[in-house]
């Protein structure tokens, strides 16, 4: 990744007109601007336990994209497969697993949530998310099987925790089109009836296309001015947020390149940018929660986005359980209050 400073920012702002070069120092200042340093460099080698999470990665990813297939309003036998698949996953790691369903059209759609309950701080609550189903006319392997994927693995690896606050891994019902920007979206049913119990979210993270990469030049694209600032290479995870998150994520990118041996760009942009409400984080934003999308940028780097070509075998499974574990840690650190972070 390019290093970005201060310096080059504003010599690059100054060879514009005032107006111009003000406003770009300000997004860097703003939107851009990230607290740690990113990885750049030769990946390390996967220890057994990402081998093994890579594998189990790709097991979910292979039933949801692979065995069940497109999955969806017009496919609705295939969505109950995938609803079923996951909160029986869920259920074997020893969670409690509860279903929040609501009907669109007579058709009964479900998202399906595990929780373990704080210990210091139940009544704060972090919520990691995924939407399950796909897009009409694709098996959807990088979106979203790869994010449900995600939450899943999640569950095995805090299987035997418990944190300060409570802990909730949702799968959504959906994300895509028609629903999209509606409120049929699954992640809008359950913020909406997250905020009217008055549940104190501190923290939400979409997880939201994870699992595609490319070390080639030029193999990342960008809405408009922000390529300026990010790499050309699609080997990065990006942490997005809208500006009302900025704080969230500051903290979640921190924690990751803390802990993590992965490339990761993070961005806190006016929500009207293409792509950075593109995902279930929208739908907490909508309830006032702040809560941010780990993706991999989706259709700005993957040709695959939407496409009946999402399947399984496009997807890195050995950098998706590097990002998951980043997440993880991301994960443990908001759950566990700041007085025993450093116990």
């Amino acid at each position: 990744m390019p290093k970005i400073t201060k310096r080059g920012i504003i010599k690059r702002a100054i060879g514009y007109p005032a107006a111009l070069g003000v406003a770009i120092l300000a997004l860097w200042l703003v939107s851009i601007r990230m607290p740690g340093k990113p990885f750049d460099g030769p990946l390390p080698p996967l220890g057994s336990d990402l081998q093994a999470s890579s594998q189990r990665l790709r097991a979910h990813v292979d039933m949801l994209a692979g065995r069940i297939g497109e999955r969806n309003y017009m496919r609705m036998r295939a969505l109950d497969s995938a609803a079923n698949y996951i909160h029986q996953t869920l259920a074997s790691q020893g969670y409690e697993v509860v279903e929040q369903t609501f009907v669109i059209d007579g058709k009964t759609f479900r998202n399906i949530e595990a929780s373990r309950k704080g210990i210091s701080r139940p009544s704060e609550i972090v919520v990691v998310g995924g939407h399950y189903d796909s897009v009409y006319g694709t098996p959807g392997a990088d979106d979203n099987a790869s994010g449900t994927a995600g939450v899943l693995e999640l569950a095995h690896l805090f299987k035997d925790r418990a944190f300060d606050r409570t802990l909730k891994l949702v799968a959504f019902a959906n994300e895509e089109p028609p629903y999209f920007f509606t409120e049929g979206m699954g992640s809008r049913h359950y913020a909406k009836a997250a905020r009217a119990r008055g549940d104190d979210i501190v923290a939400m993270l979409s997880l939201e296309t994870i699992g595609y990469y490319s070390d080639k030049p030029n193999s990342q694209r960008y809405p408009p001015i922000l390529g300026w600032f990010y790499p050309d290479r699609g080997d990065f995870i990006a942490i997005v947020g809208n500006i009302g998150s900025r704080g969230l994520v500051h903290r979640v990118i921190a924690d990751f390149r803390r802990h993590t041996q992965f490339p990761s760009a993070g961005s806190a942009a006016p929500k009207q940018i293409p792509g950075v409400s593109w995902s279930d984080q929208w739908s907490f934003w909508k309830e006032g929660y702040d809560a941010v999308m780990i993706t991999d940028t989706a259709p700005f780097r993957n040709a695959n986005y939407h496409e009946g070509t999402d399947r399984p075998d496009s997807l890195d499974y050995g950098r998706m359980a590097r990002v998951v574990d980043g997440v993880a840690r991301s994960v443990a650190g908001l759950a566990t209050a700041r007085e025993n972070q450093s116990q």
